[in-house]
């Protein structure tokens, strides 16, 4: 079902012919609400437990589908004027992600979230896109920015970065303890690096853009 639902946003988007914004908001209205409780649900589950030890075990696999999901209802989000809870979700919860991310889960799982973050920071709405504005004219995602960002700091803040492994096997963000018989840049995961650091200096970027408090931004 998951799967389906993501290939069917997938080539609405692709069609021209269509009234885009009209065909996702009949497809998505309905399942807001369910899409939420599906969020809650599955992000919330304990990603430690042995179901999700192999990448190829059956429940790795329905969590990348629903990621493939996410990453669908993100691409949708720019048809529709008013986003729906749903292409919005990603924003406003993102501690699920971010827990998952740092738990024991298969590195496939969490390269695939960080990158989906990196498409989150860099969103962009159509008004945002043609304006070419640092500041974003929608206010439902400067909200939206403004909520992954403070997570996002808060988290960075602690020792979350040190949990964050660069590859499968060798070296962790901030620290240069490699794998016996890995060269420690070699074993780094360049795409992830780049995906994270990205993803805090826009969250950084978000906060000082958007919060009052000068005191704040310092």
């Amino acid at each position: 079902c998951l799967w389906t639902l993501a290939a069917i946003l997938k080539e609405t988007l692709k069609d021209a012919l269509v009234p885009r914004a009209g065909v996702l908001k009949k497809l998505l209205a309905p399942l807001d609400a369910v899409l939420e409780g599906f969020y809650n649900a599955i992000l919330l589950h304990h990603f430690d437990s042995h179901h999700y030890t192999s990448p190829y075990s059956e429940a790795t696999n329905n969590l990348i589908s629903f990621i493939d999901l996410l990453e669908a209802l993100l691409s949708s989000r720019i048809e529709l004027e008013l986003p729906l809870r749903c292409q919005r979700i990603l924003f406003l919860k993102v501690s699920y992600v971010l827990n998952i991310i740092s738990s024991s889960i298969p590195y496939v799982i969490k390269k695939k979230l960080i990158l989906l973050l990196k498409k989150c920071v860099l969103y962009k709405s159509r008004e945002d896109a043609k304006s070419g504005s640092l500041f974003l004219q929608t206010p439902s995602l400067c909200e939206d920015m403004l909520a992954l960002s403070n997570v996002v700091l808060q988290v960075v803040n602690l020792t979350w970065l040190n949990q964050i492994p660069l590859s499968g096997k060798s070296s962790y963000f901030g620290s240069s303890e490699a794998a016996p018989g890995h060269d420690s840049q070699s074993g780094s995961d360049q795409t992830v690096l780049r995906a994270l650091s990205l993803v805090v200096l826009k969250a950084l970027e978000f906060k000082s853009l958007f919060s009052a408090a000068e005191a704040e931004i310092k």
